[in-house]
């Protein structure tokens, strides 16, 4: 009897150790964080649930739903399921509060679900509520470091916070300041980098692909220096194949990087089938590019694009340039009915909706500066030259197309190298369009910025600088201006 009441003792006392709250990153789980990581979020969903049914009181599983929606919404930008989905930040956070406060995932959690939810705030443009987030994450992160200094998951996010908060435009460092936010995206950096190396040797190795993730898009829409391409590349190559992040994050540095025969391979070879979530934006990247080699096929891509996106950003620029597909093929009637698309569909929240909207109300362009444009966005720079050869700016009848022609050749012979060239032909594009209300002028002013700056010329780069900034009134002001008070920063101006 008494062996009995024993043995029934340890067992009740295993039940109640294993039921007890904690944070149990096991093998399950970390197939669950991988599937999730390679946008098979259906696998990775019967993976948690599955847990949560073997050990419901793992805190991990709170953190992988978070994750869940943190790709969804990535993936859609669907702002009806950003309003509904993000009520339940609040409810993981008190949840995560619960758990195993002896755990480093104790603080890292909590600080995980607050840095996800800022940055998909930022996507939606919520950006106050975005930053309050983001420093909540980061006072998080920093107890957490001062208990656990060797956790290295910690590192991972307070890097990308770093770069965060030391990547906030000119324009608005004022207002972070006030609220005790500071950063510095160069340290963030090689914070991230040294972990891409360290974290395969660790406990920790499954965090890998995060971390290259966030320095892909580092690398490529805020460094933005194509110098860094193989490396960024390299980093990409060690993602395995089956995944659908790794085949989208080489297309889209591939097409950032005027790669686009690349790109448009990575896109096209990219798992399919019902194990992998929704990505429309795969379908815009492909057709954006097959349209800059002129590809005979690329409305298909940019169409389907349509018919599956219901999200807020790219559908006025998808429409543009589908107009142009055909513009470019002399079917006007097609093109007329996609310029009206462009003004009646989509919405305004990314620039590059409120430019495709301008140019739908302007005069069509002329053909050769528009085959010009898109092969130098596809890094074809001796296609678009020939398409200017032997040409002047008197052949052009609109001002907007003789300024262009300077700003056009100025950035195909920047890109290719031949500085003084583009100087000149930059130059002339600010003598022709600093009153006009296109961008080219002030572009090109913040372009002989950035070649005197890398020749450590501060004099004349800062002269460049503060002439981009005193253009006023044209497309792209806010972000050239931004760049140009950024590269001023730099030379310490």
């Amino acid at each position: 009897m008494i062996k009995r009441l024993l043995l029934t003792s340890l067992l009740f006392l295993g039940l109640t150790q294993h039921s007890k709250a904690n944070f149990d990153f096991n093998n399950n789980c970390i197939r669950a964080y991988q599937a999730i990581f390679d946008l098979r979020l259906n696998d990775a969903k019967t993976l948690i649930q599955n847990e949560k049914k073997q050990n419901p009181n793992n805190g991990i599983t709170i953190l992988l739903d978070n994750y869940i929606d943190y790709f969804t919404l990535l993936a859609s930008e669907n702002k009806a399921d950003y309003e509904r989905l993000k009520n339940v930040k609040s409810t993981r956070l008190s949840a995560l509060e619960k758990q195993d406060k002896n755990s480093p995932y104790y603080l890292f959690a909590q600080a995980e679900v607050n840095l996800q939810w800022g940055m998909l705030k930022s996507r939606f443009q919520d950006y106050m509520s975005s930053a309050m987030d983001i420093r909540r994450a980061d006072n998080l992160l920093s107890d957490n470091a001062a208990k656990y200094p060797s956790f290295l998951p910690n590192r991972k996010s307070a890097g990308l916070i770093d770069v965060i908060f030391g990547s906030i435009p000119s324009n608005l460092k004022g207002v972070v300041a006030a609220l005790g936010i500071k950063g510095n995206a160069g340290s963030g950096i090689r914070t991230l980098e040294s972990l891409a190396s360290s974290l395969p040797k660790s406990p920790y190795s499954f965090y890998k692909d995060e971390v290259v993730f966030f320095l892909c898009y580092i690398e490529t829409d805020l460094v933005h220096n194509k110098a860094n391409y193989g490396k960024i590349m390299g980093l990409t190559s060690t993602m395995d194949d089956t995944s659908l992040l790794k085949t989208y994050l080489q297309g889209y540095v591939s097409a950032r990087n005027a790669r686009n025969d690349s790109a448009i391979q990575y896109l096209l070879k990219r798992p399919k089938g019902s194990d992998y979530i929704n990505f429309p934006v795969l379908n815009y990247h492909l057709g954006n590019a097959k349209l800059n080699r002129m590809d005979n096929d690329a409305n298909v891509y940019l169409v389907n694009y349509l018919k599956e996106y219901k999200g807020i950003n790219y559908i006025k620029d998808a429409y543009l340039k589908l107009a142009y597909y055909f513009y470019l093929r002399g079917d006007n009637a097609k093109y007329n009915t996609f310029l009206k698309m462009v003004k009646t569909q989509g919405s305004l929240y990314d620039e590059k909706d409120k430019q495709a909207l301008k140019e739908a109300n302007d005069t069509p362009p002329d053909m050769d500066l528009l085959k010009a444009r898109l092969y130098f966005d596809g890094g074809y720079y001796p296609k678009a030259l020939a398409e200017l050869a032997g040409k002047d700016a008197s052949d052009f009848k609109l001002k907007r197309d003789q300024i262009e022609f300077y700003y056009r050749l100025g950035r195909i012979y920047d890109e290719s190298g031949r500085d003084a060239d583009a100087i000149a032909h930059y130059q002339k594009a600010i003598n022709a369009g600093k009153l006009s209300s296109y961008y080219y002028a002030a572009n090109a002013a913040l372009s002989i910025g950035n070649i005197y700056e890398k020749r450590n010329d501060k004099a004349k780069a800062s002269s460049f600088y503060k002439q981009a900034i005193a253009m006023k009134n044209h497309e792209y002001e806010n972000s050239i201006e931004t760049k140009a008070k950024d590269g001023l920063r730099r030379l310490e101006y």
